[in-house]
């Protein structure tokens, strides 16, 4: 069955909260992750309460759902950082910039297009908002994202940097017909 990508709702901050604990104990989530499950496990609702909010309306963030007979199977997030304006790794954009973070599908639903339809909705919200292209930041040693980004049309800069991972690759997604 196809999925079903839609924007996450604020009253949904419980699934937003138990999805991310679940992807952080994810056997990749070392190199996938900025946070540890420890963390995460460890911040009060009013956190999950904000960031379904903030993710749920406005053009600053975006977090997609993908349903699956009516389950979460997987999400990814859109944050839009505005020129001249330190990314979430620190770095100072020179424009405005959409990057996909965030990004987990339950492992019952790998293979099965969920992550494509949803980089392929994040794309399609980036392009609303009149962003020329849809970014994101894969660690180097994270094989099976790099195949699925690069599968959904992302392709590497040439960039990279050393992140709180690791050594991560800058690969973008041209919105532009």
């Amino acid at each position: 069955m196809a999925p079903q990508i839609r924007r996450v709702r604020s009253d949904e901050w419980p699934q937003v909260r138990a999805f991310r604990l679940a992807a952080l104990l994810d056997e990749a989530a070392p190199i996938a992750f900025l946070e540890t499950h420890d963390v995460a496990a460890d911040r009060p609702d009013e956190f999950w309460q904000e960031r379904a909010a903030g993710a749920s309306a406005g053009e600053t963030a975006a977090q997609l759902v993908a349903e699956v007979d009516e389950a979460w199977a997987g999400t990814a997030t859109v944050l839009v950082t505005p020129a001249g304006t330190p990314d979430f790794h620190g770095r100072v954009t020179e424009h405005r910039r959409a990057t996909v973070v965030g990004v987990y599908v339950d492992p019952r639903h790998r293979g099965s297009g969920v992550i494509d339809a949803l980089l392929d909705a994040a794309a399609d919200w980036t392009g609303t908002l009149g962003i020329a292209e849809l970014a994101l930041d894969v660690h180097a040693d994270n094989a099976r994202a790099q195949a699925a980004y690069r599968r959904a049309g992302f392709v590497p800069t040439g960039g990279s940097f050393v992140g709180r991972i690791g050594p991560e690759i800058d690969m973008v997604r041209s919105l532009r017909p």
